[in-house]
């Protein structure tokens, strides 16, 4: 890394060395290329399912191996690819809800000072133990005003809420939003993806989860949410279910107003 610019890009060697939690020491997250998604093989058997909801540290490294890299379908990459096409090259992102941090590496890699951010302790754990050089900090998915390194790092250029926003039950996510909204400057983008449904007379909806309780939104629902909080929609992609994910799914890109 730049020591005398003081910022947090990612360089080759920023990755440890000793090895990830699980699997190779990667150049890129585990598992992962440049231009593909995990690797074949890396998902849970159905014995390794646990029952009831235990949360994410008890499943950290469950979790860990279940998603090895960043992507699951190529429509995340391309989707995040729109999202950090749009943002100055250099500028802070912060990924809320990074889990080990895979997605937060990444745009690393792409030039961006980052902060991972997730309520798990134990993943955030394997996130420091992969990734040593990156910023990793407990929270929630409100924007982490408070913390040091936030503020630190000036403006937020990005926030990326990858199934983060799924686990806040509805009522509470307009004060989530506006969190984000009081802590940023106009332009700042933001790209939340969740599992979504589509029937027009519901807003939002609980479905089973394996980890933790979770809530389904319609797109048009929340991008009223993210208006009200002054996040104009700039466009949202719509991707349909298949044999590993039995819910449409919503990439929907925003801008602050």
């Amino acid at each position: 890394m730049s020591e005398d610019r003081g910022d947090q890009r990612m360089d080759p060697g920023d990755i440890a060395q000793s090895g990830p939690v699980t699997g190779p020491a990667p150049r890129r997250p585990v598992g992962t290329t440049a231009d593909r998604g995990p690797a074949m093989g890396a998902g849970l058997g159905s014995g390794d399912l646990p029952t009831g909801q235990p949360g994410y540290d008890a499943l950290a490294e469950l979790y860990d191996r279940r998603f090895p890299g960043p992507w699951e379908r190529p429509l995340d990459r391309h989707s995040l690819d729109a999202f950090a096409d749009a943002l100055p090259r250099g500028g802070t992102i912060l990924d809320l809800g990074c889990g080990t941090g895979h997605v937060t590496v990444e745009l690393a890699f792409r030039g961006f000072r980052t902060i991972g951010v997730d309520p798990s302790e134990r993943m955030l754990e394997i996130a420091r133990k992969r990734y040593p050089s990156r910023t990793w900090i407990p929270g929630d998915a409100h924007f982490p005003a408070e913390s040091p390194q936030v503020r630190a790092a000036g403006p937020v250029a990005g926030i990326v809420a990858r199934f983060s926003l799924i686990h806040v039950p509805p009522g509470e996510v307009p004060g989530v939003l506006a969190s984000w909204s009081a802590h940023t400057e106009p332009g700042c983008r933001v790209l939340v993806v969740f599992q979504c449904l589509l029937e027009p007379e519901l807003e939002a909806q609980e479905f089973d989860h394996v980890v933790a309780p979770a809530w389904r939104w319609n797109p048009s629902a929340l991008a009223r949410a993210l208006d009200a909080a002054g996040f104009a929609e700039t466009w949202r992609v719509i991707v349909c279910p298949d044999e590993g994910h039995p819910y449409p799914e919503c990439h929907l890109s925003a801008v602050r107003r």
